[in-house]
């Protein structure tokens, strides 16, 4: 039997798509503009999934009365029986696609990201991982049309980064790549290695949700807020101004340190992003115990201890261990474009999951 979505809640859907686009055009204030953009944003893939829907219902209904009606000549029922499997096919697609936009969605889903990256257990060859690992969601970024603009970064001895994290901007970011956080491991003869051993090294990767201010409350006497001399290498700018930014929330112990800009305003403005950014993903992790729960059965709790991913060099292949997938294109996954494969496979997955739910409730 196919799936078939209550019709009060399609009609609603359409009556709230209607009211969102007469606010629009009747010229609302600038902030309520923005907030019902994003909605219509939302509620338009929805609306032409259950016109497609209906449009597909009918279609079926008026292929099966002309089938079951005595009236109807034997050679326009014939035709209506030949149409019949088709057109019950594209029923049930159509269906298909709509459940799944009906799915509960995740809020920080169309959120841009902070993305965090630390060499792990490796040495000089986890920081070079660290750097391709980032070279690789950058360049899968501009592929996408999003923004990267670096927080703050320390790089390794031999090149590479000890820690990079970096802003990601653009619509559904967040949905993308939320799934990447765990620890990555690499496997390959690093340039070095004399004796052509294999070493295996690893790399942290965090990704949380952008926050806006509506969407954590920061209050101010809970924060310790340092100033100091940038630290690291080179430039005459170095170590001579208190640019650098420390913001300690108390009540937490979460502790951010900006000292990429040589303005300290700048500094300070990154930190309070990325303390919103780790504020509101332990508020949304602490809050929905079950969304948790559910990532862990799905595709990984998103801990960074966690195994998800091997790419291993010798063999050119990455494995994505929390859903046995295993790709024989590592180039191209760490060029960009095969990402796109492990990250559908990991969306499809957690979209299974969520429709057996459905299915049991």
């Amino acid at each position: 039997m196919a799936f078939t979505p209550p019709i009060e809640r399609l009609d609603a859907i359409l009556a709230r798509h209607d009211i969102v686009m007469a606010t629009l055009n009747a010229g609302p204030d600038p902030e309520s503009f923005v907030a019902l953009s994003r909605e219509l944003a939302e509620l338009e893939p929805i609306v032409d999934a259950i016109r497609g829907f209906r449009a597909a219902e009918e279609n079926l209904a008026g292929i099966e009365a002309l089938v079951s009606d005595p009236a109807t000549d034997s050679e326009m029922r014939n035709l209506a029986e030949e149409e019949l499997p088709q057109a019950e096919e594209e029923r049930d697609l159509a269906a298909q696609s709509l459940r799944l936009l009906l799915l509960p969605k995740d809020a920080a889903d169309e959120k841009s990201a902070i993305l965090e990256i630390r060499a792990g257990t490796g040495g000089d060859e986890a920081a070079l991982f660290a750097g391709d690992l980032f070279r690789m969601y950058s360049r899968y970024a501009e592929l996408k049309g999003w923004t990267v603009e670096v927080i703050s970064q320390s790089e390794g001895t031999v090149g590479g980064f000890r820690e990079i994290i970096a802003e990601i901007r653009g619509r559904g970011v967040f949905a993308r790549l939320k799934f990447e956080s765990g620890a990555h491991r690499v496997q390959r003869v690093p340039a070095t290695e004399a004796s052509g051993r294999i070493h295996t090294s690893a790399a942290t990767v965090a990704v949380l949700p952008e926050a806006e201010e509506v969407d954590v409350e920061i209050n101010e006497a809970d924060l310790r807020i340092d100033t100091m001399r940038s630290g690291g290498a080179g430039g005459q700018h170095v170590n001579k101004t208190e640019s650098a930014v420390r913001i300690t929330h108390i009540p937490t112990g979460i502790v951010v340190l900006v000292q990429d800009e040589r303005s300290q305003h700048k500094n300070r403005a990154r930190a309070f992003a990325l303390l919103r950014a780790r504020l509101f993903d332990a508020e949304r992790t602490a809050k929905d115990a079950a969304r948790a729960a559910d990532r862990k059965s799905q595709v990984g709790s998103g801990d960074r201890s966690e195994r998800i991913r091997t790419y291993n060099f010798p063999q050119g292949r990455v494995t994505d261990h929390r859903i046995n997938l295993t790709l024989y294109k590592l180039e191209e996954v760490l060029a960009g474009p095969g990402l796109d494969e492990l990250v559908d496979a990991l969306v499809t997955e957690h979209q299974a999951a969520l429709l057996a739910e459905d299915e049991a409730a």
